[in-house]
């Protein structure tokens, strides 16, 4: 693959699964035994697990994302991103709060004959919580 291949990979991904929720793509763009690397408590092995993490993060956190940049090299792409929306769903134990956020991340992609075969990602997990009013600032009140 091209590395504007990737990249477009990359983009469909994040834009249609983790903030559209169109289940429907995971089978075009993830292998059945996709590893997911970050995943979520009591999520399921391969592409059904990756399936029920889209469902319930982008069901909780509605939103718009703006990928900041992409870089590919060989069967690898990292894009870097920033999602904004308001959260209305229950996410890992935490009902919808109705609050605005700001979520950013670091994804790395890998993928094989077209599909994406194993992830990496990070987000800023501990800033969301602290946004929602789950966990308190540091030295200060969840207000």
């Amino acid at each position: 693959m091209t590395t504007d291949e990737l990249k477009a990979i990359a983009r469909r991904e994040l834009e249609e699964l983790w903030v559209k929720g169109n289940l429907a793509v995971a089978d075009e763009l993830y292998a059945p035994d996709v590893v997911d690397h970050h995943a979520l408590p009591g999520q399921a092995p391969g592409r059904e697990g990756v399936k029920q993490a889209i469902a319930m993060v982008s069901r909780a956190f509605p939103g718009r994302s703006e990928i900041h940049g992409t870089v590919a090299e060989g069967d690898t792409v990292t894009r870097w991103w920033t999602m904004r929306g308001t959260h209305e769903g229950e996410f890992l134990g935490l009902p919808a709060t109705h609050k605005p956020f700001t979520l950013t991340g670091i994804d790395v992609l890998r993928l094989a004959d077209g599909k994406i075969v194993e992830f990496w990602h990070e987000e800023d997990l501990l800033g969301l919580m602290m946004q929602l009013g789950a966990v308190p600032p540091p030295g200060g009140s969840s207000g």
